[in-house]
């Protein structure tokens, strides 16, 4: 029957044998995911928006010398981690994990109540393995810093920074844990707020105690910043795992997101992936618990190390960089992190999305989630082309006005607007692998390809790196980790198949024509508008207007991405939205 009505369907035929269609529990509305996205989004801008002001705290108390390069060489343990332990690798394990408990729960599988079980059997080893290895970094600091960067001249700093910075390995993992199972329940706010929190303690330990404890204040809220990380979101996880089962927005029923109707028989799942009905079991399903289990490791494994091999670009820039003139390891760090701001924001569609495509994944509707993937490479492509537009075209002004003040001369601003508009060139790569990795791992099952590709990748940041950092320096290493984020790209979507999510790679590489043209050209015009001003204020706020103003005539003109039919559809929901704020009738009370 409708699940919304309670009125019979008509008889569908039985094209597909075996167990009856599982009913689709999990399905939000475009509506919901907007809402979503958008409160992520705000919540993400204001994480960023304090990292910036870390950024800025950092430059204006220790400038860019070897005291911040020091610190910087700690930094890569939280930065490592972030992406292993809240990003990437936790997300990728266990959010389809919670979304297949979650499915069960749904249809009434399973004797146990199959979120806790899940939680029973991972959280307590987790904590364990996480546990020792922060006690095992934090003693061998002093080797780890000599691997990650031999060239510092005094690398004492970087060890008791070192030792400090490790506890996030511990502090971050519950948290990624806590975020991942919240967003399997659709619980966006607590996840969306816990860098707000991680910055906040990063900026006030500087503030307060860097006199005394000079850069070493900064790791020290590092590691405070990270327990801030997992508390944040304790509460509202105790209140949806330590509870009865019941009803929840997780469990609501399917109003129609323009994929299969209730009610009709889903495309066939991929290979490997079993439905929300199969029988009561580890929560990715197998044939016997030793093969569930050899499954879960071999998926652990594979997350992990992609998301290393990743994340190892950080660790081939300070090492080439740590050889170059002090300074060189701060240019690069300021220049990323302010470059790669239109990239984050811009991979918050898939934050969102991805437990609804891991969702439709648990229960067998493979269109449904194939078109929210290529919705999600468009929209994603789009939002960072503009990011990538306003950065290459007033990098200099942009630095300026966060960092030049205090230790930081205009020598590093320079420097390192120099290296931000490089990096730009690599930021659709960045985004396309970020988005296009969930696609492999959505399913909950074991593949390699992500790391082979990734792996590629990061030899050829590192031949590059080799050849360019002598004749350009700082420069050469940003311009080989774009073209290796770039190839790694390139090399998934060439793998995308009917192992991963079915996406339609041709349709998808020819709807990105349009936005990187309009990219291009909203450059050029930003170049020639942040000329105009000597001041750096108005020179961004000028820039800023006329990059956005061209991008969106020109992919108004291509119709790129399907810009008009997205952009009258924000239209109308906006007019629909004030025509009910206007003719709403008040309550009144007595």
């Amino acid at each position: 029957p409708n699940t919304t009505t309670g009125t019979p369907h008509p008889p569908t035929p039985d094209t597909h044998p075996g167990p009856p269609a599982p009913r689709r529990t999990g399905a939000p509305s475009g509506r919901f995911l907007a809402r979503a996205t958008l409160l992520s989004a705000a919540l993400s801008m204001a994480g960023a928006l304090l990292g910036l002001g870390r950024d800025q705290a950092l430059a204006h108390l220790f400038g860019a010398g070897a005291d911040t390069d020091a610190f910087l060489v700690a930094w890569t343990l939280p930065e490592i981690a972030s992406t292993l332990l809240i990003e990437d690798g936790m997300a990728f394990v266990l959010v389809p994990a919670f979304s297949v408990a979650l499915a069960r729960r749904a249809s009434g599988v399973g004797a146990p109540d199959p979120v806790h079980a899940l939680v029973a059997a991972t959280l307590p080893r987790l904590c364990l393995a996480l546990a020792g290895t922060a006690a095992v970094l934090a003693a061998g600091a002093p080797l780890l810093v000599s691997v990650l960067a031999p060239g510092l001249p005094d690398p004492s700093l970087a060890v008791s920074c070192t030792r400090l910075t490790a506890t996030c390995v511990l502090s971050f993992g519950l948290a990624g844990y806590c975020s991942a199972a919240l967003r399997a329940h659709r619980s966006y706010f607590a996840p969306g707020s816990i860098y707000i929190a991680y910055n906040a303690a990063i900026i006030a330990a500087m503030f307060f105690l860097a006199e005394g404890w000079g850069v070493r204040s900064a790791a020290l809220g590092v590691a405070l910043g990270g327990c801030l990380m997992a508390a944040v979101q304790a509460p509202s996880l105790w209140r949806r795992i330590a509870g009865r089962p019941g009803r929840s927005a997780s469990a609501a029923p399917y109003d129609g997101d323009g994929g299969r109707p209730p009610g009709t028989v889903p495309e066939a799942a991929p290979a490997g992936v079993h439905l929300a009905q199969t029988p009561p079991g580890p929560p990715f399903g197998g044939t016997t618990p030793l093969a569930a289990q050899a499954l879960a490791v071999g998926l652990v494994c594979a997350v992990l190390l992609f998301a290393l091999c990743r994340q190892s670009q950080v660790l081939i820039e300070r090492y080439f960089a740590s050889g170059l003139p002090a300074g060189a390891i701060s240019h690069l760090n300021y220049a990323q992190k302010v470059a790669q701001l239109p990239m984050s924001l811009s991979l918050m569609v898939c934050v969102v999305t991805f437990p609804v495509v891991a969702r439709a994944i648990a229960e067998g509707d493979t269109r449904r989630a194939r078109d929210r993937v290529e919705r999600d490479l468009v929209l994603t492509a789009c939002l960072v082309l503009l990011g990538a537009a306003v950065v290459v075209a007033c990098a200099p002004q942009i630095v300026q006005l966060l960092f030049q003040r205090g230790a930081f001369t205009a020598e590093d601003t320079a420097a390192t607007a120099a290296v931000m508009r490089v990096y730009a060139v690599g930021l659709l790569g960045h985004t396309l692998v970020g988005a296009l990795v969930q696609s492999y791992f959505s399913a909950g099952r074991t593949t390699w390809y992500p790391l082979g590709a990734m792996g590629v990748g990061t030899l050829a940041t590192v031949i590059i790196s080799v050849w360019a950092v002598g004749p350009w320096g700082a420069r050469g290493i940003a311009g080989a980790n774009a073209a290796g984020i770039t190839l790694t790209a390139l090399l998934l979507l060439h793998g995308l198949g009917p192992r991963t999510v079915p996406v339609r790679v041709r349709r998808v590489v020819a709807a990105l024509a349009g936005p990187v043209y309009a990219a291009v050209c909203a450059t050029a015009a930003g170049l020639l508008c942040s000329g105009l001003f000597a001041s750096p204020t108005a020179a961004v706020a000028a820039c800023c207007i006329c990059v956005t103003a061209v991008f969106l005539v020109l992919t108004w003109l291509l119709d790129a991405a399907d810009a008009r039919s997205l952009l009258l559809s924000v239209a109308r929901s906006v007019a629909h939205t004030f025509r009910r704020s206007v003719t709403r009738k008040p309550r009144h009370g007595r």
